[in-house]
Order: structure tokens, then C-alpha cells, then sequence
């Protein structure tokens, strides 16, 4: 098993749109909820604009050469985090993946490159839980702790 991390490229923002539709499909059907809209055109537009400015960073997962997972990554600053930090908006192995390391392994680069941008902190929010309380786990699992409250949004 060989397991490669790559950085995304504005021509892999069709890729990026389409594991990042799978995660939240897969989060709908769980939660038994329309709680996203999705717009593959937009998405794949907005993907290629943000990664050509730099503003999202994409990391992409290789299991053999086969496309298993992604990890997104932004930056925000808050007086509460001490400066800059990243945020993980979206995280998604594949299915036929998953427990094989690809999570571990994308959240390592997340990590290394939040220290090489000195970053303070990194923050994510889970989905729903109880459904994704393995979610959870693999985040634990790799130091993050929970800092309470919930994730909330105002739609405009």
C-alpha cells in the first residue's frame, strides 16, 4: 500500500468539486437533510479561482495511484487564536478508503504545512454527530480537542 499527498492544482479543481459533492451527499443522506446546495459548474469555477489566488489550499490523496481522499484548508485570523490560523472546511476519504491511513496521513500534511505558514492553531468542525462520531475520533485521535459550542450559519 503506498499512500501519496499532493497539493491540488487549479486543473484539479473538477476532482476537488467532485469528492468534495461526495462528502456532502454522504452527509445529507446521514443526517436525512438538505443541508447544502451544490452547484457542480459553480463549484468547479470557485475551486480553479480560489486555488489559482492562493486562498484555498487543496491536499488530495493517493492510494496507489487511486484518488481516495481530500483535505481543504483556509486561512482566518482571530485575537482569540493568538493570529492567523487554518481551518479545515472539508475533510473526505472515500468509503473503500477508510481506516487505511489516508485521513491520518492528509491531516499530517495539514499540520506540517499550518507550521511552515505559522499558523497557531487548527480548527475544524465535525459533521453531525452521532453519525460521524468516527469523524470525531480520527480528529482526537491526531491531538485535536473539542473547544465546545456549535458550528452555526446565516445564509445571505
Amino acid at each position: 500500500m503506498s499512500i501519496r499527498i499532493t497539493q491540488a492544482q487549479p486543473a484539479d479543481a473538477p476532482l476537488v468539486t467532485d469528492l468534495v459533492g461526495e462528502l456532502l451527499r454522504e452527509i445529507m443522506t446521514a443526517i436525512g437533510e438538505r443541508a447544502f446546495g451544490f452547484s457542480r459548474v459553480e463549484t468547479v469555477a470557485r475551486a480553479r479561482r480560489w486555488l489559482v489566488d492562493g486562498t484555498y489550499t487543496v491536499l488530495l490523496a493517493y492510494h496507489d495511484e487511486q484518488v481516495a481522499g481530500v483535505l481543504t484548508l483556509s486561512e482566518s485570523r482571530a485575537l482569540y487564536a493568538e493570529g492567523a490560523f487554518g481551518i479545515i472546511p472539508e475533510l473526505y476519504v472515500r468509503p473503500t478508503f477508510r481506516s487505511q491511513r489516508e485521513g491520518t496521513a492528509l491531516l499530517a500534511e495539514a499540520k506540517h504545512l499550518a507550521h511552515t505558514k505559522q499558523w497557531t492553531r487548527l480548527e475544524v468542525t465535525t459533521p453531525p454527530l452521532p453519525q460521524f462520531d468516527r469523524t470525531l475520533a480520527l480528529y482526537e485521535r491526531q491531538g485535536f480537542s473539542i473547544s465546545g459550542g456549535r458550528k452555526m450559519k446565516l445564509s445571505l
